[in-house]
Protein backbone atom coordinates (compact mmCIF):
# COMPACT_ATOMS: atom_id res chain seq x y z
CA UNK A 1 0.00 0.00 0.00
CA UNK A 2 1.54 3.22 -1.27
CA UNK A 3 1.39 6.35 1.59
CA UNK A 4 -0.17 9.21 -0.03
CA UNK A 5 1.90 12.82 0.20
CA UNK A 6 -0.30 15.55 1.57
CA UNK A 7 -0.51 17.91 -1.67
CA UNK A 8 1.09 21.23 0.18
CA UNK A 9 4.17 18.64 0.05
CA UNK A 10 3.83 17.32 -3.63
CA UNK A 11 6.81 18.89 -4.88
CA UNK A 12 9.21 18.33 -1.72
CA UNK A 13 11.37 14.98 -2.28
CA UNK A 14 11.65 14.50 1.83
CA UNK A 15 8.17 13.72 2.42
CA UNK A 16 8.93 11.65 -1.16
CA UNK A 17 11.33 9.72 0.30
CA UNK A 18 9.13 9.55 3.67
CA UNK A 19 6.19 8.47 2.26
CA UNK A 20 8.51 5.29 0.76
CA UNK A 21 10.74 4.56 3.91
CA UNK A 22 9.98 6.36 6.59
CA UNK A 23 8.61 3.30 8.39
CA UNK A 24 10.51 1.74 11.22
CA UNK A 25 10.42 -1.82 9.53
CA UNK A 26 11.12 -0.56 6.44
CA UNK A 27 14.12 0.98 7.22
CA UNK A 28 15.00 -2.18 8.86
CA UNK A 29 13.91 -4.25 5.74
CA UNK A 30 16.71 -2.85 3.96
CA UNK A 31 18.97 -2.88 5.98
CA UNK A 32 18.78 -6.59 6.55
CA UNK A 33 18.55 -6.86 2.97
CA UNK A 34 21.68 -5.05 2.66
CA UNK A 35 22.93 -7.73 5.16
CA UNK A 36 22.19 -10.57 3.25
CA UNK A 37 18.82 -11.99 4.70
CA UNK A 38 16.72 -12.00 1.78
CA UNK A 39 13.82 -14.69 3.02
CA UNK A 40 10.83 -14.18 4.42
CA UNK A 41 11.38 -16.35 7.55
CA UNK A 42 14.98 -15.23 8.04
CA UNK A 43 13.32 -11.56 8.00
CA UNK A 44 10.98 -12.32 10.55
CA UNK A 45 13.50 -14.14 12.83
CA UNK A 46 16.26 -11.26 12.42
CA UNK A 47 13.67 -8.47 13.00
CA UNK A 48 11.20 -10.17 15.56
CA UNK A 49 7.91 -8.99 13.44
CA UNK A 50 4.42 -10.50 13.08
CA UNK A 51 3.77 -11.93 9.94
CA UNK A 52 1.48 -9.71 9.29
CA UNK A 53 3.17 -6.36 9.56
CA UNK A 54 6.02 -8.03 7.35
CA UNK A 55 3.97 -9.04 4.63
CA UNK A 56 3.05 -5.27 4.35
CA UNK A 57 5.93 -3.79 4.49
CA UNK A 58 7.57 -6.48 1.86
CA UNK A 59 4.55 -5.55 -0.54
CA UNK A 60 4.82 -1.78 0.18
CA UNK A 61 9.06 -2.16 -0.85
CA UNK A 62 7.73 -4.15 -3.61
CA UNK A 63 5.63 -1.35 -5.17
CA UNK A 64 8.06 1.26 -5.03
CA UNK A 65 10.65 -0.62 -6.00
CA UNK A 66 13.35 -0.09 -3.38
CA UNK A 67 12.74 -4.59 -3.24
CA UNK A 68 12.39 -7.03 -5.91
CA UNK A 69 11.09 -10.19 -5.77
CA UNK A 70 13.04 -13.07 -6.98
CA UNK A 71 12.13 -17.04 -6.90
CA UNK A 72 14.36 -19.27 -5.50
CA UNK A 73 12.13 -22.14 -5.40
CA UNK A 74 8.97 -24.17 -7.37
CA UNK A 75 6.48 -26.02 -6.12
CA UNK A 76 5.74 -23.94 -4.52
CA UNK A 77 7.24 -21.26 -5.60
CA UNK A 78 8.76 -18.91 -3.60
CA UNK A 79 10.59 -16.04 -3.42
CA UNK A 80 13.45 -13.73 -1.99
CA UNK A 81 13.81 -9.89 -0.87
CA UNK A 82 16.47 -8.42 -2.99
CA UNK A 83 17.51 -4.44 -3.55
CA UNK A 84 16.70 -3.27 -6.94
CA UNK A 85 19.30 -0.15 -7.63
CA UNK A 86 16.83 1.69 -6.37
CA UNK A 87 17.00 0.25 -3.15
CA UNK A 88 21.05 0.26 -3.01
CA UNK A 89 20.81 3.97 -3.35
CA UNK A 90 19.50 4.16 -0.12
CA UNK A 91 22.30 2.21 2.03
CA UNK A 92 23.70 5.57 2.36
CA UNK A 93 21.08 7.02 3.50
CA UNK A 94 21.37 4.08 6.53
CA UNK A 95 25.29 4.55 6.72
CA UNK A 96 23.95 8.55 7.25
CA UNK A 97 21.65 7.75 10.33
CA UNK A 98 23.66 4.94 11.63
CA UNK A 99 26.58 7.88 12.05
CA UNK A 100 23.78 10.03 13.46
CA UNK A 101 23.88 7.60 16.27
CA UNK A 102 27.01 6.61 16.97
CA UNK A 103 27.82 10.32 17.42
CA UNK A 104 24.53 11.77 19.04
CA UNK A 105 23.07 8.91 20.61
CA UNK A 106 25.90 6.52 21.93
CA UNK A 107 28.22 8.94 21.69
CA UNK A 108 28.98 12.86 23.13
CA UNK A 109 28.74 14.86 19.55
CA UNK A 110 32.75 14.65 19.00
CA UNK A 111 33.92 13.82 15.54
CA UNK A 112 35.93 10.57 15.50
CA UNK A 113 37.69 8.40 13.28
CA UNK A 114 38.10 5.92 16.20
CA UNK A 115 35.74 4.84 18.89
CA UNK A 116 35.39 3.86 22.97
CA UNK A 117 36.58 0.16 23.16
CA UNK A 118 33.33 -0.70 25.20
CA UNK A 119 31.22 1.02 23.38
CA UNK A 120 28.26 0.59 21.00
CA UNK A 121 30.61 0.43 17.83
CA UNK A 122 33.26 -1.86 18.76
CA UNK A 123 30.64 -3.97 20.08
CA UNK A 124 28.99 -4.68 16.62
CA UNK A 125 31.90 -5.39 14.91
CA UNK A 126 33.10 -8.26 17.70
CA UNK A 127 29.37 -9.43 17.03
CA UNK A 128 30.40 -9.92 13.39
CA UNK A 129 33.03 -12.58 14.29
CA UNK A 130 30.94 -15.74 13.12
CA UNK A 131 28.67 -13.64 10.64
CA UNK A 132 28.96 -14.31 6.85
CA UNK A 133 29.12 -11.90 4.33
CA UNK A 134 26.62 -11.94 1.42
CA UNK A 135 28.29 -12.04 -2.10
CA UNK A 136 28.90 -8.72 -3.40
CA UNK A 137 31.32 -6.41 -5.11
CA UNK A 138 33.28 -3.86 -5.11
CA UNK A 139 35.92 -2.03 -7.52
CA UNK A 140 39.13 -2.45 -7.41
CA UNK A 141 41.77 0.24 -8.14
CA UNK A 142 43.28 -0.98 -11.03
CA UNK A 143 41.25 -1.09 -13.84
CA UNK A 144 37.76 -0.55 -11.54
CA UNK A 145 36.91 -3.99 -12.27
CA UNK A 146 34.03 -5.42 -9.89
CA UNK A 147 35.80 -7.56 -7.68
CA UNK A 148 34.75 -10.03 -4.60
CA UNK A 149 36.31 -9.31 -1.49
CA UNK A 150 36.28 -12.55 -0.65
CA UNK A 151 39.42 -14.22 -2.43
CA UNK A 152 39.39 -18.14 -3.11
CA UNK A 153 42.35 -18.41 -0.93
CA UNK A 154 42.00 -19.87 2.70
CA UNK A 155 41.65 -16.36 4.60
CA UNK A 156 41.27 -12.92 3.17
CA UNK A 157 42.21 -9.81 5.26
CA UNK A 158 40.41 -6.49 4.84
CA UNK A 159 41.79 -3.69 6.19
CA UNK A 160 39.65 -0.34 6.26
CA UNK A 161 40.72 2.72 6.72
CA UNK A 162 39.53 6.50 6.14
CA UNK A 163 41.60 7.79 3.56
CA UNK A 164 45.24 8.56 2.02
CA UNK A 165 46.78 12.11 1.66
CA UNK A 166 47.63 10.84 -2.24
CA UNK A 167 46.26 12.49 -4.21
CA UNK A 168 44.73 14.59 -1.75
CA UNK A 169 43.17 16.49 -0.92
CA UNK A 170 42.08 16.01 2.43
CA UNK A 171 39.54 17.96 4.32
CA UNK A 172 40.22 20.70 6.90
CA UNK A 173 41.40 19.86 10.10
CA UNK A 174 41.76 16.12 9.02
CA UNK A 175 44.97 15.41 11.24
CA UNK A 176 42.77 16.83 14.34
CA UNK A 177 40.10 14.28 13.80
CA UNK A 178 40.65 10.81 16.51
CA UNK A 179 41.72 8.09 14.49
CA UNK A 180 42.38 9.69 11.12
CA UNK A 181 46.07 9.41 10.71
CA UNK A 182 48.46 6.26 9.85
CA UNK A 183 46.40 5.08 6.83
CA UNK A 184 49.78 5.63 4.56
CA UNK A 185 51.51 3.50 7.29
CA UNK A 186 48.93 0.64 7.65
CA UNK A 187 49.13 0.34 3.88
CA UNK A 188 52.53 0.15 3.95
CA UNK A 189 52.99 -2.12 6.81
CA UNK A 190 50.25 -4.52 4.84
CA UNK A 191 52.72 -4.14 2.03
CA UNK A 192 56.08 -4.91 3.81
CA UNK A 193 53.97 -8.27 5.32
CA UNK A 194 52.68 -9.11 2.15
CA UNK A 195 54.55 -12.03 1.01
CA UNK A 196 54.16 -13.67 4.70
CA UNK A 197 50.23 -13.21 4.22
CA UNK A 198 50.37 -15.12 0.87
CA UNK A 199 52.48 -17.63 2.35
CA UNK A 200 50.02 -18.24 4.78
CA UNK A 201 47.34 -18.88 2.16
CA UNK A 202 45.70 -15.02 2.22
CA UNK A 203 44.93 -12.47 0.27
CA UNK A 204 44.66 -8.34 1.33
CA UNK A 205 42.67 -5.81 0.30
CA UNK A 206 42.59 -2.56 1.68
CA UNK A 207 39.59 -0.95 1.34
CA UNK A 208 38.31 2.51 1.80
CA UNK A 209 35.87 4.92 0.46
CA UNK A 210 37.66 7.11 -1.39
CA UNK A 211 37.30 6.64 -5.73
CA UNK A 212 39.27 3.83 -7.03
CA UNK A 213 41.10 6.73 -9.40
CA UNK A 214 42.09 8.16 -5.72
CA UNK A 215 43.11 4.93 -4.83
CA UNK A 216 44.94 3.93 -7.81
CA UNK A 217 47.37 6.81 -7.41
CA UNK A 218 48.15 5.98 -4.00
CA UNK A 219 48.46 2.48 -4.71
CA UNK A 220 50.92 3.36 -7.79
CA UNK A 221 52.77 5.45 -5.77
CA UNK A 222 53.61 3.55 -2.75
CA UNK A 223 54.19 0.23 -4.76
CA UNK A 224 50.86 -1.78 -3.44
CA UNK A 225 51.12 -5.73 -4.22
CA UNK A 226 47.56 -6.35 -3.21
CA UNK A 227 44.41 -4.51 -4.25
CA UNK A 228 42.18 -1.39 -2.89
CA UNK A 229 38.66 -1.98 -3.57
CA UNK A 230 36.53 1.41 -3.24
CA UNK A 231 33.56 1.13 -1.44
CA UNK A 232 32.53 4.67 -2.38
CA UNK A 233 28.79 3.25 -2.69
CA UNK A 234 28.92 1.76 0.84
CA UNK A 235 27.80 -1.63 -0.50
CA UNK A 236 30.40 -3.63 2.48
CA UNK A 237 29.75 -0.86 5.07
CA UNK A 238 26.40 -1.75 5.03
CA UNK A 239 26.58 -5.31 4.73
CA UNK A 240 28.55 -5.24 8.33
CA UNK A 241 27.32 -2.33 9.74
CA UNK A 242 30.92 -1.59 9.52
CA UNK A 243 31.65 2.11 11.74
CA UNK A 244 32.20 5.10 9.49
CA UNK A 245 31.75 8.87 10.08
CA UNK A 246 31.41 12.21 8.62
CA UNK A 247 34.58 14.80 7.26
CA UNK A 248 34.83 16.53 4.17
CA UNK A 249 30.82 16.11 3.15
CA UNK A 250 31.62 12.17 3.07
CA UNK A 251 31.09 9.31 4.59
CA UNK A 252 34.92 7.46 5.42
CA UNK A 253 35.30 4.25 7.19
CA UNK A 254 36.69 4.13 10.60
CA UNK A 255 39.86 1.97 10.82
CA UNK A 256 39.17 -2.02 11.22
CA UNK A 257 40.81 -5.02 10.57
CA UNK A 258 38.80 -8.41 9.64
CA UNK A 259 40.15 -11.90 8.93
CA UNK A 260 37.76 -13.65 6.48
CA UNK A 261 37.62 -17.28 6.03
CA UNK A 262 37.02 -18.56 2.03
CA UNK A 263 33.64 -19.60 2.96
CA UNK A 264 33.14 -15.76 3.86
CA UNK A 265 32.53 -16.23 6.92
CA UNK A 266 34.20 -13.61 9.70
CA UNK A 267 36.44 -15.45 11.64
CA UNK A 268 38.91 -12.08 13.69
CA UNK A 269 37.49 -8.37 14.04
CA UNK A 270 39.69 -5.99 15.79
CA UNK A 271 38.41 -2.44 16.47
CA UNK A 272 39.40 -0.07 17.16
CA UNK A 273 42.42 -0.27 15.88
CA UNK A 274 44.87 1.86 18.23
CA UNK A 275 48.09 0.13 17.73
CA UNK A 276 47.83 -0.04 13.58
CA UNK A 277 51.70 -2.67 13.76
CA UNK A 278 49.73 -4.87 16.31
CA UNK A 279 47.28 -5.00 14.42
CA UNK A 280 49.04 -5.87 11.02
CA UNK A 281 50.97 -8.56 13.30
CA UNK A 282 47.46 -9.97 15.10
CA UNK A 283 45.72 -10.41 11.58
CA UNK A 284 48.96 -12.36 10.27
CA UNK A 285 49.09 -14.53 13.49
CA UNK A 286 45.25 -14.98 12.85
CA UNK A 287 45.65 -16.08 9.40
CA UNK A 288 48.46 -18.55 10.13
CA UNK A 289 46.38 -19.64 12.91
CA UNK A 290 42.98 -20.30 10.73
CA UNK A 291 44.89 -21.92 7.79
CA UNK A 292 46.98 -24.44 10.06
CA UNK A 293 42.97 -25.63 11.43
CA UNK A 294 41.93 -25.78 7.54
Amino acid sequence: MTRSVPERDAACAIAQAAAVVGDWWSLLLIREAARGHHRFDALQEELGISRKVLTERLAHLVETEVLEKVPYQDRPVRYEYRLTERGRGLLPVLLSMQDWADRWVFGDGSLSGTADGAGAEAKRVSGLVGERLPRLELPGHRDGEPVDPVAGSAATVLFCYPATGAPGPLPEGWSGIPGTVGCTLENRLFRDAYEDFRAADAEVYGVSTQRPDEQRTFAVGEGLPFLLLSDVDLRLAAALRLPVFRAGQLLRLKRAVLVLDRDRVVRHARFPVTDIPAAVTEALTEVRRLTAAG
